[in-house]
């Protein structure tokens, strides 16, 4: 077992960024000036995250920061999750941004190009408890799984781009390419859905274009949504025509999504997906395996001990 006061550090690199050193680098400096003591683990794929998080629970680490984006932080949480109550309750999960969107991060104001402020923060040790949405689900071998999530699923339209973008990101070798050619197509190619839902008394039974479920920002499309108050914000949007999908775009970055007319926005502690045709679900920006059947979507209040700025 580690001293209480070791920070365990997973360095999450951001995928085929070339100056993986130096960004270590950086912020390895920036712990060492405030006197952080720690121990540094790197994972070397998505799939070593969990791993490592959970070496670094079984090990007795008390203060557990994430170096990377959202998808690191939601293996993490469910890393959390499986472990027992009192022990989880114990560990303090802090996050440097070091990912692709880093939404969750911006929600609390943590900058990405600001590790000294980040760190500050971090010491001072200002605990909050938060809570994790979760997608229930049946997976094409009949069994039964869930998974956690601190920001949103998408499902539908938003779940498309994630997957259009890891293609055209094959064939450009460029991020910011690859998301401008994903919007070209999604401009141009008329992306519903058939889809049945039930948030509280309300069923939506007709075409869709993409539903985000968000208990954080939603990469904008659930701006209301705090991961504090045990409520999930829903946006679902009906196809626009292309006028009106440019000018959700502009509302979508400008912050004021659901000004738009298409966008019917809710809030519940639940939602049921009775039906939703070849439609892609996302969860914290990763893509996961369609769900076979109806699913559902709730929230559990207050489950994680999470770091927050001042």
């Amino acid at each position: 077992m580690v001293e209480t006061t070791r920070w365990g550090v997973l360095y999450c690199p951001k995928t085929g960024i070339n100056s993986k050193r130096k960004r270590w680098e950086k912020i390895e400096s920036v712990l060492k000036e405030r006197g952080v003591v720690f121990d540094m683990v790197q994972s070397e794929n998505s799939d070593s995250v969990e791993r490592l998080m959970t070496m670094l629970i079984n090990n007795g680490y008390k203060t557990i920061v994430i170096v990377g984006g959202d998808s690191a932080l939601n293996d993490a949480v469910n890393c959390l999750m499986k472990v027992e109550k009192q022990e989880r309750d114990s560990i303090a999960l802090g996050l440097i941004p070091n990912g692709v969107m880093n939404d969750f991060a911006r929600f609390w104001d943590l900058d990405e190009d600001n590790v000294e402020q980040t760190v500050d923060w971090l010491l001072k040790h200002r605990v909050r408890k938060v809570d994790l949405g979760c997608i229930r689900y049946t997976n094409k071998n009949q069994e039964r799984c869930h998974r956690y999530f601190l920001n949103c699923v998408n499902i539908g339209m938003t779940a498309d781009i994630m997957n259009l973008r890891r293609q055209t990101r094959r064939l450009f070798g460029s991020r910011t390419l690859s998301f401008i050619s994903s919007l070209f197509v999604m401009l141009f190619h008329r992306m519903e859905y058939k889809m049945n839902l039930r948030i509280n008394n309300d069923v939506i039974d007709r075409k869709i274009m993409t539903v985000c479920i968000g208990s954080g920002p939603g990469y904008g499309q659930t701006p209301n949504a705090v991961p504090y108050n045990g409520m999930l914000d829903v946006s679902v949007v009906y196809h626009p025509e292309v006028v009106q999908l440019i000018e959700g775009l502009w509302l979508l970055i400008s912050g004021r999504f659901l000004n738009h007319r298409s966008v019917h926005p809710f809030r519940t502690t639940e939602i049921i997906v009775n039906e939703a045709k070849k439609a892609m679900v996302g969860i914290d920006g990763r893509l996961m395996k369609t769900p076979v059947g109806p699913f559902r979507i709730d929230i559990e209040q207050e489950v994680i001990s999470f770091l927050i700025p001042d």
